[in-house]
């Protein structure tokens, strides 16, 4: 029997049952709806509506349940509309009436709302974790290539010499914000929905402030329409997988493209490759080339709330029950994605001397040859006026561009040390650039920031084992 059946007068249609269940992934939040329910049980005991005697016994039932689903000894029965109905059910099956009491005060409405807010922190916690991971190991593969450089592109074309490292960073310096807007989701969503019922409260004498301490919230809700119809957190980390999605895809394209024969520039190692099921010689990215393609499925799972929500009107209504796989799909495939991709890339090697071949062309160095000539007075475009037609020049005469740069008159032999792709590099001493002191200063302060972040994400997974 249903939560709900003694208000309607026949049983519910079976395509209604089979249409509506949530239960086939509900079921996750099972911890999560055990933890909600031991504060509940709590706080009815602080309010007097529970004997000592009562809350023992519902805390004990609550226990065994725990142990039941862990085990997966559970039996789940085709009454169980979803894991609420569940959980209670089996309670009120070892403690008699006293499990029906479970429920006093409590709504299925406010009582989601806190299960998928315990899950979200859980969920973020743990992509933190790896999203930190990840930035550390960007840093030692940068470190490790040293003063190693390689071209840099626009509109994928060569562009000009950097350090492998500031490179990389770049990527790093992407993430870091991605773990920024974790943190700050987390911080708005620590706020407990429990005790706001089905949209406004309870006669009975609760406290939510007491709950929410208890649940190990940062506090309590102060509307309780807002509580119950808040899906903002989960459109949040939905955002943020995606967009954290959207800069692992970027990084991806580029091993996808610099593994290939053509550029040569990265190496694989085989345990992060596949094969061909035809064709023997070939090794494949496929880590990069899933991490390409989920994203379109992190984005596809934000978009697909939003429309949900923007048609929902105040408070709870079932469209919210959409919410829940958007968010289980994209929080399971990012940690899977980052803990792979963070292998590809700590195993990968680079062919440095085909790198610093592709970086020496010598017209990746004409922006220098009109930096040059700026330092001497030159206004800038007539300076890169010069510089375009001494490329030109090159192309058209075959004429190595270092000749043309030694015999112009504004330039001579002084001008021709800055065709070496090394020379540009060490100039690049601004900060911020691509200069190895610049690279050098910049991966110390990224050091420093991942070292604050990291104690930042340790002290969310000491909240959450506080609390467990």
């Amino acid at each position: 029997m249903t939560l709900w059946q003694s208000r309607l007068s026949s049983p519910p249609a079976d395509a209604l049952l089979a249409f509506t269940e949530s239960l086939s992934f509900d079921r996750k939040l099972w911890r999560f709806d055990i933890q909600g329910s031991r504060a509940h049980v709590l706080g009815l005991t602080r309010a007097k509506l529970l004997t000592e005697e009562e809350s023992a016994t519902l805390l004990e039932a609550l226990d065994t349940v725990y142990a039941e689903l862990e085990s997966s000894k559970f039996e789940f029965q085709p009454s169980d509309e979803d894991i609420h109905t569940a959980v209670e059910r089996r309670v009120t099956e070892l403690v008699g009436d006293v499990g029906a009491k479970l429920h006093s005060g409590r709504s299925r409405n406010d009582q989601i709302a806190t299960d998928l807010r315990l899950y979200a922190r859980s969920a973020i916690e743990a992509i933190a974790h790896g999203v930190v991971d990840f930035l550390s190991m960007i840093a030692d593969v940068a470190e490790s290539a040293g003063d190693a450089v390689m071209p840099g592109y626009t509109h994928t074309q060569r562009a000009q010499p950097v350090p492998i490292g500031h490179y990389l960073l770049a990527h790093g310096w992407a993430l870091r914000r991605d773990l920024d807007r974790l943190l700050a989701t987390y911080a708005r969503m620590d706020v407990s929905p429990l005790g706001a019922g089905a949209l406004a409260g309870t006669t009975l004498a609760i406290d939510p402030e007491f709950t929410a301490t208890e649940l190990g919230f940062a506090g309590a809700f102060l509307n309780s329409f807002d509580a119950v119809s808040d899906r903002d957190f989960v459109v949040e980390i939905l955002f943020n997988v995606a967009l954290l999605g959207v800069h692992l895809s970027r990084f991806a394209e580029e091993i996808v493209m610099f593994t290939t024969e053509e550029f040569g520039f990265f190496r694989l190692d085989d345990a992060y490759s596949t094969g061909s099921s035809m064709l023997p010689q070939k090794k494949n990215p496929d880590i990069a080339e899933l991490a390409r393609g989920k994203t379109g499925r992190y984005i596809g799972n934000l978009i697909s709330l939003l429309v949900t929500l923007k048609g929902t009107p105040l408070t709870y209504n079932r469209d919210l029950q959409e919410d829940k796989e958007p968010l289980f799909d994209s929080v399971e495939q990012m940690i899977r994605e980052l803990v792979a991709f963070q292998g590809m890339v700590s195993t990968m090697t680079f062919d440095y001397e085909r790198l610093r071949q592709a970086a020496s062309s010598e017209y990746l160095q004409a922006i220098d040859i009109a930096e040059y000539l700026v330092t001497n007075g030159v206004p800038f475009r007539r300076a890169h006026g010069v510089a375009a037609g001494l490329v030109r020049d090159s192309l058209e005469r075959r004429v190595p561009l270092r000749e043309l740069v030694g015999a112009h008159p504004q330039l001579g032999e002084e001008a021709m040390s800055l065709i070496e792709a090394d020379a540009a590099v060490r100039r690049r001493s601004a900060s911020g650039g691509a200069s190895i002191d610049s690279v050098t200063s910049q991966l110390k302060r990224y050091r420093q920031e991942l070292h604050e972040l990291r104690g930042v994400v340790a002290s969310l997974t000491a909240e959450e084992e506080s609390t467990a």
